[in-house]
């Protein structure tokens, strides 16, 4: 175990001069082999959170879009993150966007993509998410995120149709209405289509309950949020994941690909993505589960988030550049970061808010 994970360290520096998809094809492909190890010990107690009725061992996700058809989902829970997100999956198989279509931005710590929802299908997805269910458990508790086709869509059907299908595959679902990168996706957060919409979707879970959760665009203005959080309770939505990538650019973004088209992630995001989740919480009032994504990179990040109001955080672009290490290192800023606020748990930091 000791020597996989060594390999996977060594092999950082040099996936980081392959082309970033070229790159990331390789890490799915060692994650398959069980080259990544596993986290070293099990969490300590006061990492551990309940929110929606699960037990998390500690608040740190995978965000979506780094397994999008559910290869690896097993070999990243052994990582561990406290929770897994699978997706985003589409009705149909579609190969996204054409390449080159992802971007790294490292002096900015930031990734630009217009990946555009490329995936196997809603059928692969459910036979690999079904196998999952047969085996052993994860550790950890798994989502999926769902997302429309480009071509011929019908959001209120098919959404519906896989929720259907996964709920009594998975712990949580995420209903992806943020992505910049399929055309009129992000106009569905809109109140007057999102409540019929979240009316649909949450009807056609039926009697399983599975937790269903909306991710949103960081940017959305705040003067939105309201209307969004009160149709979100109103339709029986369980949270929200805030934020997903950025289509604005702040200022100050340099780069050799700081111009290209897509949505941003990583540390440039942090400040919205923060601030949103503030408001978010403030306006949700305890409703709502709340994730907080975008930027993270230190478990001071983490516990910044926590006092904005999130209950979980997800990572990506920080474990896209730095690979398994970062999660034994944000565990142990936290435990740090939650030691110097003079709090003994991630659940004294969340109470800390009520």
């Amino acid at each position: 175990m000791m020597l996989q994970t060594a390999a996977m360290r060594l092999s950082q520096p040099v996936l980081r001069r392959l082309p970033p998809e070229r790159a990331h094809d390789l890490a799915l492909a060692a994650l398959s082999l069980g080259l990544a190890g596993r986290g070293a010990t099990a969490d300590d107690a006061g990492l551990g959170v309940r929110a929606m009725g699960l037990a998390f061992a500690n608040p740190i996700g995978l965000a979506a879009g780094f397994d999008k058809d559910a290869r690896v989902m097993r070999p990243l829970a052994r990582l561990g993150f406290g929770l897994v997100e699978a997706g985003t999956v589409t009705p149909r198989p579609q190969p996204g966007n054409p390449r080159p279509r992802l971007f790294r931005l490292p002096a900015a710590g930031a990734v630009i993509n217009r990946m555009g929802f490329n995936n196997q299908g809603l059928d692969v997805f459910e036979a690999r998410l079904s196998g999952l269910r047969g085996g052993p458990s994860l550790g950890a508790p798994l989502g999926a995120n769902l997302g429309i086709n480009k071509e011929g869509a019908d959001p209120e059907a098919d959404y519906a149709h896989a929720v259907r299908r996964l709920a009594p595959l998975v712990d949580y679902l995420v209903i992806n209405l943020s992505s910049p990168n399929t055309p009129g996706l992000r106009d569905l957060q809109r109140v007057e289509r999102l409540g019929g919409l979240l009316h649909a979707i949450v009807a056609a879970r039926g009697a399983l309950r599975t937790p269903l959760l909306v991710k949103l665009a960081p940017d959305l203005e705040d003067a939105a949020l309201s209307g969004i959080v009160e149709t979100a309770v109103a339709a029986g939505i369980d949270g929200l994941i805030v934020s997903n990538t950025l289509l604005a650019r702040p200022p100050g973004l340099t780069g050799r690909h700081a111009g290209e088209a897509g949505g941003l992630s990583g540390r440039p995001l942090r400040a919205r993505a923060t601030a949103m989740l503030a408001e978010v919480s403030r306006l949700s009032a305890g409703r709502l589960t709340l994730i907080g994504c975008g930027g993270i990179e230190s478990g001071a990040d983490i516990l910044q988030r926590l006092r904005a109001g999130a209950d979980l955080v997800q990572v990506y672009t920080s474990f896209a550049y730095e690979g398994p290490g970062l999660l034994r290192r944000l565990k142990r800023e936290l435990r740090q970061a939650l030691a110097d606020a003079g709090l003994d748990s991630v659940e004294a930091a969340r109470q800390s808010l009520r």
